[in-house]
């Protein structure tokens, strides 16, 4: 039974909303990706509203170290959502009240579909308890000063989907960020998220919804939010192939990654950050000169990254200039592009149970 909230939290969801400008354009929470220098990143170009890394709960209470290398924020760090892993509803609720006066709302994640998440019991290996879901929320919700804030998969049918949107809402979720994917969703077999499903869920529910899933160029925001009817869309991917996607534009790889490597100078980044940071600004570039690929694979050292990066952007300046290019003539390799993830032919997306 869903534990009684005193809290109008439908209410407070829609003021947050309003409070926080009413944001389009989200990144999402990424691990070891959405860290504050990404996200002052992203918002110098066009994102309104971050998340930061999956944060567990546990070892957030429990070690100072993990706290002090995993959350950090600044003045121009808003608005921001603080999200967290776990599965008992104390220690979320724990973790939460340590950094609840840095950030605007506190995320729980329940949609990490990755090996890691099924041994930790947490994530979207958490979708069929609902009865744990509802204490965990309704108690996140009852002892926070801020609103609290969901992100989850669907599941295989339509029915089901509304009635875990509607139990979370009812138990004191305020906001609810729905990835269009089923848990069996992932790597190669990611396939297209299913926006049809993201609006049943919209008009279903009375808090706002934030849309997750096939945003990876511009013109995908404005399809996404007609398609769905909801208030904002979400990026993951494709904001981490091109963090200036929330401002339509397609910038040099170069320009980004200097700008990147600049704010992590100023924000102290650890090189585990940074190296798929770079990886994946400078893709389309570092698939025509493998060298520096494979050089910075084994970098460990900040100012080479800079080097490495310096370097393959006097390669790609020469390239422009002499018309070497190895991409489209719309996307040439030296400019920040999304990445189309090639299908895995041996495998199929998992059957519907409407499909069977």
């Amino acid at each position: 039974m869903t534990t009684t909230i005193e809290k109008d939290t439908k209410k407070l969801g829609w003021e947050l909303w309003e409070k926080i400008g009413r944001p389009k354009y989200v990144v999402a929470p990424m691990v070891d990706q959405s860290e504050l220098a990404w996200r002052i990143l992203s918002k110098r170009y066009g994102a309104q509203l971050c998340y930061t890394p999956m944060l567990h709960s546990q070892q957030f209470v429990l070690s100072q170290k993990y706290r002090k290398e995993n959350f950090t924020t600044c003045s121009f760090d808003r608005p921001l959502f603080a999200q967290f892993c776990g599965n008992d509803p104390q220690t979320l609720l724990s973790a939460a009240k340590l950094i609840q006066h840095e950030c605007d709302a506190v995320d729980l994640n329940l949609g990490c579909p990755q090996h890691i998440a099924r041994r930790g019991h947490y994530g979207s290996y958490l979708q069929d308890e609902w009865e744990l879901l509802e204490r965990i929320v309704s108690t996140m919700s009852a002892g926070l000063d801020v609103p609290v804030t969901c992100k989850i998969r669907i599941f295989p049918t339509k029915e089901k989907t509304i009635q875990y949107a509607q139990m979370l809402e009812r138990a004191g979720c305020s906001i609810l960020t729905v990835h269009g994917r089923i848990r069996e969703q992932r790597g190669t077999v990611a396939g297209l998220a299913d926006w049809n499903m993201i609006k049943a869920v919209k008009e279903s529910v009375s808090i706002p919804v934030i849309a997750n899933g096939n945003i990876l160029r511009f013109e995908d925001i404005e399809k996404c939010l007609a398609a769905t009817g909801a208030e904002a869309v979400m990026s993951a991917e494709g904001n981490l192939f091109n963090p200036a996607l929330f401002s339509g534009l397609q910038p040099h790889c170069w320009k980004m990654a200097e700008e990147y490597l600049e704010l992590c100078r100023q924000y102290e980044t650890p090189t585990s950050f940074v190296r798929p940071h770079i990886f994946k600004i400078f893709r389309p570039a570092l698939v025509v000169h493998t060298d520096i690929r494979d050089r910075l694979g084994v970098c460990k050292d900040f100012d080479e990254f800079v080097k490495l990066s310096n370097e393959l952007k006097a390669r790609l300046i020469e390239d422009e200039t002499q018309n070497r290019n190895f991409g489209t003539e719309a996307e040439p390799h030296w400019v920040c592009q999304p990445y189309i993830r090639p299908p895995d032919p041996s495998q199929k997306r998992p059957a519907r149970e409407d499909e069977a």
